[in-house]
């Protein structure tokens, strides 16, 4: 998809339907709907349509037992810069062609088409995604691989973005992929800003604990490992050992590993990872630094242990991965793994 002009108004259209779970309608809502346009950056109009209606407004009625009324009907999609469909139906019922051909002409005139959840399923059936890879939520995987062979179909990570067509795993993945299309449009700070707004992490990452752009909130019990997590993030250059953690905590080693592993989720040496890795994120987004730089101020010592590591997190080089969110390059599919 074209970068758009920061003076453009953004039109989100996002595709509802009769028993649409209120959840999945609300992740696009309210991620788009929360960017508030930073200088330099453009406001999303968000239009929640119907699946539906043929002309003007229908009622729509939802899973949790109480009906909404949308303003628009499908013919929006002809004028929407990005299309969400946020889930669908849990019979996986054939969508409409009226549905289907509005998509394809949307996709074919440039819009960015999006699948969250069962929403890969429509996309699928539009024929958006033959010969490309997808992600749809785990319950269905096997049902989708079925329906649509000609489908690479990856249940194992939480989005796949293709540039022009982009699909996530269920439910709470779709506010990563939300986030993540922000990211990638308009940088990590406009991500972080809706995020914020929504309390949520801005970036999770693939088999790792979620990216914590400042330390966790802790009990008042645990202030000693509070300030150790802090310490540990304002020294990701520096070798850390798991002795002389233990020991800034006052601590016994393995009272030390219990309690980390309670609070963060995840072990010492790989809580370390993911923020080394959200480090060197930040400064491929926003920085010309060279990798070797990178590495070093990251912690990894070196470009060759830095490439591995952010490889097999992201499935991407960190120079493509530059190229992806500064701009200069062609998309490429952009996956990240479930936890």
């Amino acid at each position: 998809m074209p970068k758009i002009s920061p003076s453009h108004r953004i039109t989100v259209a996002v595709i509802a339907f009769d028993g649409i779970s209120p959840f999945h309608l609300s992740v696009p809502c309210m991620v788009f709907g929360e960017f508030l346009g930073a200088a330099g950056l453009p406001e999303f109009d968000v239009c929640v349509c119907s699946a539906e209606a043929a002309r003007g407004s229908q009622r729509i009625t939802t899973s949790a037992g109480f009906s909404i009324n949308t303003e628009y009907d499908l013919s929006v999609l002809a004028r929407a810069d990005m299309i969400v469909a946020p889930s669908w139906r849990s019979d996986l019922q054939t969508p409409s062609d009226k549905l289907l051909q509005a998509l394809r002409k949307a996709h074919k005139r440039g819009a960015r088409i999006v699948g969250l959840c069962l929403g890969a399923f429509v996309l699928a059936e539009a024929g958006l995604l033959d010969g490309r890879t997808a992600t749809t939520h785990w319950a269905l995987a096997d049902e989708f691989a079925r329906r649509y062979p000609q489908v690479g179909l990856d249940p194992n990570v939480l989005y796949v973005d293709h540039g022009d067509v982009t699909t996530s795993a269920g439910t709470a993945a779709g506010i990563d992929c939300c986030l993540h299309l922000l990211r990638s449009q308009y940088g990590s700070d406009a991500a972080a800003q809706v995020a914020r707004r929504l309390v949520v992490a801005p970036h999770r990452q693939g088999g790792q604990a979620q990216y914590i752009d400042q330390p966790l909130p802790v009990l008042a019990s645990d202030d000693r490992l509070s300030k150790v997590l802090e310490w540990m993030l304002l020294h990701l250059s520096e070798a850390q050992s798991l002795d002389q953690l233990a020991q800034r905590a006052l601590m016994s080693r393995r009272s030390f590993t219990r309690h980390f592993q309670k609070l963060t989720g995840t072990t010492v040496g790989q809580w370390l990872l993911n923020q080394r890795l959200a480090q060197a994120q930040r400064q491929l987004e926003s920085t010309r630094r060279s990798i070797d730089d990178i590495a070093g101020d990251t912690g990894f010592g070196s470009a060759m242990v830095l490439r591995r590591h952010f490889a097999s997190a992201f499935r991407i080089s960190p120079s493509a991965y530059r190229r992806e969110f500064q701009g200069s390059g062609a998309n490429e599919a952009f996956q990240i793994k479930l936890l």
